[in-house]
């Protein structure tokens, strides 16, 4: 059975494999903070259905608050160990929607239904910005099912980075960010085509790009916002040539398959 991938944009998407639906870094707001939405429509309400949403660290774009009020009560939610002390509306959240929370940190799996879910290290700040010092670790996630499935979270490129995902048929990989120019611990277009050559990977799905925009800089180094997925396409081609890249558009789905 293959795997079933939904871009609903930023690093928001579904994967679908062996029944189970998992759900990555939620963000379903019009705005945040100095940020809008300037492409795709906002996910409809079946979005925020999953059988466990996965949050790779605790800045806000990946963990909100409003986003994950949206859940179904009841729903099973993994985020990084100490999230729920260094932000405290986490546990509001959770419960008034009667959230099922599990904490996890790098090396840490989770079980659901036939999906096996692996926590694994990010090269990423993993501070509730600009709220304070404490800290939880920034979290990629590798999701076992009929198929092996990478979410990487918010990251930067790192040594050891195959050897602690482990052999994965698809990555979802972020290429760009949410402003005009990218700080430490992110990939860019290149980067991010250099980590799906050290994975291996069969399949690629580009994301974390091309979705929010600084308020009133629609103007500054606007291909930013608009290439970095059309660029990972042409890196990787040239960097991973045996991958194939998905390069989805809000709302679109793909279906990969699992090595044999």
């Amino acid at each position: 059975m293959p795997v079933e991938v939904t871009w609903w944009g930023h690093a928001t998407a579904t994967v679908r494999d062996s029944d189970v639906t998992v759900l990555t870094d939620p963000l379903f707001a019009r705005r945040l903070a100095h940020l809008r939405r300037r492409r795709g429509a906002l996910p409809p309400p079946a979005a925020a259905v999953a059988d466990v949403t996965l949050v790779s660290h605790l800045h806000a774009d990946h963990l909100h608050l409003p986003s994950l009020a949206r859940l179904g009560a009841g729903s099973r939610l993994v985020v990084p160990a100490g999230a729920g002390a260094a932000v405290p509306g986490l546990r509001r959240v959770a419960a008034a929607r009667r959230l099922r929370v599990t904490e996890v940190a790098p090396g840490d799996e989770v079980r659901v239904g036939e999906v096996l879910i692996r926590a694994v290290p990010a090269a990423h700040d993993g501070r509730r910005l600009p709220y304070g010092r404490r800290r939880a670790p920034a979290l990629g996630y590798v999701v076992h099912g009929e198929a092996t499935t990478y979410f990487a979270g918010d990251t930067g490129l790192f040594d050891d980075m195959a050897a602690v995902v482990g052999p994965c048929d698809v990555a979802l990989l972020p290429v760009g960010g949410w402003g005009p120019y990218l700080g430490h611990g992110h990939l860019d277009a290149r980067r991010a085509a250099q980590a799906l050559a050290q994975l291996g990977a069969r399949s690629a799905v580009p994301v974390h790009y091309g979705t929010y925009w600084p308020i009133g800089m629609d103007a500054v180094r606007p291909h930013e916002f608009h290439s970095p997925g059309d660029d990972f396409v042409r890196h990787a081609g040239e960097l991973a040539p045996d991958a194939a890249v998905h390069l989805l558009g809000h709302g679109d789905a793909a279906l990969l398959e699992a090595a044999r």
